[in-house]
């Protein structure tokens, strides 16, 4: 299993990713607390990662906590196997959070655009209201109407 990205690692810490990556940090710290199955009983005492994750939530833009903690879940993954496929199915179904990575490219040209233009990357939550567009101004009496092209009616 590849390590879990510092960077996500933070981000959700954090609180970014709005509901879903509250909910996955929900859990990663149910995953957490699962009894820690060594598979070998008598082999190096390693940490079950519960006081990295607890470190990381009190200072999630701490790097040096993120990296602990993911390489805690990793050396947890390798001597339980039960926990690895917890965590390969968590790191399956987590978020992709804003973490700096990846790019955002947003053009918008030509036309007559009414009302907002949004750019941007991972909107959620948002409504807003718009009205309709006015209506092409009728032009003043004894002009040609510039849309139909004929010459001004003769009275």
């Amino acid at each position: 299993m590849d390590p879990v990205s510092v960077a996500l690692l933070g981000a959700l810490a954090g609180g970014m990713g709005g509901e879903a990556g509250r909910q996955a940090w929900a859990g990663l710290t149910a995953l957490m607390g699962r009894p820690f199955q060594r598979g070998d009983a008598d082999g190096p005492a390693a940490s079950s990662g519960e006081a990295e994750l607890v470190a990381l939530q009190e200072a999630p833009a701490d790097q040096a906590r993120a990296q602990a903690l993911s390489a805690a879940l990793a050396v947890r993954a390798a001597l339980d196997a039960g926990f690895r496929g917890g965590l390969e199915g968590w790191h399956a179904q987590a978020p992709l959070v804003r973490t700096g990575d990846g790019t955002v490219s947003n053009s918008i040209s030509g036309g007559t655009f009414h009302g907002p233009q949004f750019q941007g990357r991972d909107y959620s939550g948002l409504s807003f209201t718009t009205m309709s567009p006015p209506p092409p101004a009728a032009p003043p009496p004894g002009e040609p109407d510039a849309g139909m092209g004929l010459p001004p009616a003769q009275g």
